[in-house]
């Protein structure tokens, strides 16, 4: 099959390089060069602007996006609309908020072209591994993109999971249980270094994986991690978000559905940003009023 890939990044260029392998024509696009002469090494086809890109595509074309979520999502349709015609696909891979694909979705069916949003895990493994795909859209585009689907995803990985909308719905929830996850074993961890015991955490996360209930591929990840550095020394305790852990959280908010463990471990992220909280002076201080406790002075 053929089709279009715009973004060339840790998840984009992986992606392209899957597709090549498995016989498909990707034409490759990217404000960086280099990553575009990567993508041409490999096998795939490239192009310098979105006017060529679109040109060297066979219609109804077939595009994959896979760009940072809001504006420049907004602003590459922007930009390819006046080059496409009507029938041709625009995908979204990344990790938009489902409100904006609806949106992103009516815009484009007015002027007949066809959206999928396709909810995309798997990080830098996917490229060996295969990737998790959560897609919405409508069904008879979908089903027409499946061979791309069976492709990119292992067995069983890939599921069209409803309307416009619904794929990257799934995939924020989905990331959402990915921040409490990590959290759980972050503090799991940390109880473990805290311990008056000499443990070896690779083994122990190694341990973990052989028949346990909290066993899973993060805990293989977190073995990993733990055997290059056994303490961690090398690496500061900031966690970034990326988005979908808010939208989670505001989900529930909005729908109102409890969901403690998922927004506590949100703001966890938040505090680990702090290397001086000021509410942490506050409490600090209110002690002493009140108590007389001693204070740390800065």
């Amino acid at each position: 099959m053929e089709l279009g890939m715009i973004g060339l990044g840790r998840m984009g260029a992986n992606m392209t390089e899957r597709l090549v392998g498995g016989g498909h024509r990707v034409i490759s696009y990217d404000r960086n060069a280099e990553a575009i002469q990567r993508v041409v090494d490999i096998g795939g086809v490239g192009a310098h602007s979105l006017a060529d890109f679109v040109k060297q595509i066979t219609a109804p074309r077939v595009i994959w996006m896979m760009v940072p979520s809001g504006a420049p999502v907004d602003q590459t349709i922007e930009q390819l609309l006046p080059n496409l015609a009507k029938g041709d696909i625009l995908i979204d891979g990344g990790n938009s908020n489902y409100k904006d694909s609806i949106r992103r979705a009516q815009l484009l069916q007015g002027q007949g072209l066809h959206f999928v949003d396709a909810g995309t895990s798997g990080g830098v493994w996917g490229l060996e591994l295969g990737y998790c795909m959560m897609i919405g859209g409508e069904k008879g585009v979908v089903d027409a993109l499946e061979p791309i689907f069976k492709t990119l995803a292992p067995p069983d990985g890939y599921l069209h999971v409803g309307p416009n909308g619904a794929g990257h719905f799934v995939k924020m929830i989905h990331n959402g249980i990915e921040y409490g996850m990590l959290q759980a074993y972050g503090e799991g961890f940390e109880l473990l270094n805290a311990s008056q015991f000499d443990l070896d955490f690779a083994k122990i996360a190694h341990l973990w994986n052989q028949g346990s209930v909290v066993r899973s591929w993060l805990l293989e990840l977190a073995e990993s991690a733990l055997q290059k550095d056994p303490k961690l020394a090398g690496i500061k305790g900031y966690v970034e978000d990326s988005g979908e852990g808010r939208w989670t959280v505001e989900e529930a908010i909005e729908k109102s559905v409890p969901a403690p463990v998922l927004t506590l471990s949100l703001f966890a992220r938040y505090a680990s940003r702090q290397e001086d909280s000021f509410a942490a002076k506050v409490i600090a201080a209110l002690r002493n009023e009140f108590g007389g406790h001693a204070v740390k002075k800065s």
